[in-house]
């Protein structure tokens, strides 16, 4: 439905490498360089920046590449309409997920899941950058993020829920007798928090930055599950969305941190009229779990 030199280059923008794009395409680099040379006699217009190796595509290619990503989705919804009115929708979901958000989302892919059998569901760990980015190149449905990144015009969000964040610690005698700890108090103990390029980690820095206190951050990471081990080990604290904890159940060590902050996270899709068939399922769920999701408590 998408002639196959369209597929190649959009494999080559994606790998960047005429090797691992002829790889990912099951052909040879020769076959795939042919292809791609074929496309611009077709087309009247150098695609790719050529040199002894890949080096960039130009802008004309540029624009070939958003164009051909259009069209290869437009021929996956295609087939996916068709099957909904024959069998039911089927196809693959894929959805990026901001890493504070993997434990809850399950609520989500469990029901899209129940409702739609016949799609294969596929959750993907990304940062917020990432997820906006395959979402434009059409390789992401949908993405969950916080609904504050999402304010852009080709962009659709539905609020889902709101994530209240927490300190925990494994320090026994660290604020011994407090149920609730300010965000000052916090800032003053050994704290493992996600890497500076995370959303969740420039959200906590605003609130430190807020209060005019500088955080003693000894230890950064991209992962949650991480910090969640890293706070175990005793030498550390950390702040995650309350939700992250039905990952090991409420620790022993958990504080509420005054004042409460919350930020809102939700479904994010690419702002298209008419919506694709998987794009139209999954906001009917979200839509029907709003109500049951709330205020993280």
């Amino acid at each position: 439905m998408i002639a196959r030199k369209y597929t190649y280059l959009i494999a080559l923008a994606k790998e960047r490498h005429f090797g691992r794009a002829a790889t990912a395409c099951n052909i040879s680099p020769s076959t795939l360089s042919a292809a791609i040379r074929d496309l611009e006699s077709e087309l009247g217009v150098a695609v790719v920046e050529r040199g002894k190796q890949f080096t960039s595509l130009t802008a004309e290619g540029l624009c070939v590449v958003r164009y051909a990503q259009r069209m290869a989705a437009e021929a996956t919804e295609l087939k996916q309409e068709l099957a909904r009115s024959r069998d039911g929708l089927s196809g693959r979901l894929r959805l990026g997920v901001i890493p504070t958000a993997l434990t809850v989302v399950a609520s989500l892919s469990a029901s899209f899941s129940r409702s739609h059998p016949l799609v294969t569901v596929e959750v993907l760990s990304l940062s917020t950058g990432r997820i906006l980015s395959r979402l434009r190149s059409f390789e992401l449905e949908a993405g969950i993020v916080y609904t504050e990144s999402a304010d852009h015009p080709d962009l659709a969000v539905i609020p889902l829920w709101n994530e209240n964040h927490v300190l925990i610690t494994s320090a026994a005698t660290l604020f011994e007798g407090q149920s609730r700890v300010t965000w000052r108090e916090a800032a003053e103990t050994p704290l493992a928090l996600l890497t500076p390029d995370m959303q969740n980690r420039k959200t906590i820095d605003r609130v430190f930055a807020g209060l005019e206190c500088r955080p003693l951050v000894t230890l950064e990471t991209n992962s949650i599950v991480s910090i969640l081990a890293h706070v175990c080990s005793g030498n550390w604290s950390s702040i995650v969305p309350r939700s992250v904890l039905d990952l090991i159940g409420v620790p022993e060590g958990m504080r509420l941190l005054d004042p409460a902050v919350s930020w809102s996270t939700g479904l994010v899709t690419l702002a298209r009229e008419p919506l694709p068939p998987m794009v139209q399922a999954l906001n009917a769920e979200a839509n029907s779990l709003v109500s049951l999701f709330g205020d993280t408590p």
